[in-house]
């Protein structure tokens, strides 16, 4: 293999919430976060149940995602739920399954560009043509969220594959993060900041410096090239 995967994290309540809803995971191979809906109560229990059936899967993450929806069923109250965003890696292919209103993002060439698709209402609207996505961005109820994995009512992610590139830079958040600070300044971070830990508290950090209402975490996954003597 002529290349690896850095991977950074970083993960904060926030300034308003006391508890941490947001549960994350990674490994060489995968890299998972899950955003808790429900109360903390709840939501902390579905995404800590999502990331923990994932730490112990191989192999497609399908039949995982179908695995915590029957988790959640069987062992949580009604309502608790989670989002997802996982890549799994194959070499420089990776499948991305997703679900709710976490988001992936690459960064390749200096252009930051959206590969996950948000499962909420004012996401709908705008893929209907009744909403612009700049209104969606300032609409009071952004974050309802159409599809989660949720007791009870569970819904099926999308699972995508994609080929990665030597040099690009993945980073997966929650909506802590993306409602909460303009995608330029984000992008500004991801660009310019080498480091993949710094620049993770440094998107914590943005999200904290507009008030940070919500939880936020970020995963970074720079793919970059082994040096000769590494191979």
């Amino acid at each position: 293999m002529t290349h690896e995967l850095r991977i950074a994290v970083a993960t904060d309540p926030g300034l308003v919430r006391e508890h941490n809803e947001d549960s994350v995971y990674v490994r060489p191979d995968l890299q998972a976060v899950a955003d808790g809906m429900g109360g903390h109560e709840h939501g902390e229990v579905a995404s800590a149940l999502a990331v923990n059936v994932l730490a112990g899967w191989e192999g497609d993450l399908g039949p995982a995602v179908a695995e915590i929806a029957r988790r959640l069923d069987a062992e949580t109250p009604q309502g608790a739920g989670t989002t997802l965003t996982a890549i799994r890696w194959e070499g420089l292919a990776f499948q991305l399954a997703h679900i709710g209103d976490s988001r992936a993002y690459v960064l390749r060439e200096g252009e930051l560009r959206q590969i996950s698709h948000d499962h909420t209402m004012v996401q709908a609207l705008v893929d209907a043509g009744r909403m612009t996505p700049e209104e969606a961005l300032v609409h009071p109820r952004r974050a309802y969220v159409l599809r989660a994995l949720q007791s009870g009512n569970s819904h099926d992610p999308d699972l995508t594959w994609h080929q990665a590139k030597v040099e690009d830079r993945y980073l997966l958040c929650s909506d802590g993060l993306t409602d909460y600070t303009d995608l330029d300044d984000v992008h500004e971070i991801l660009l310019s900041t080498e480091d993949g830990t710094e620049a993770a508290w440094q998107l914590v950090a943005l999200a904290n410096g507009n008030g940070g209402p919500d939880n936020i975490t970020c995963v970074i996954i720079d793919v970059v090239r082994k040096k000769w003597w590494q191979r």
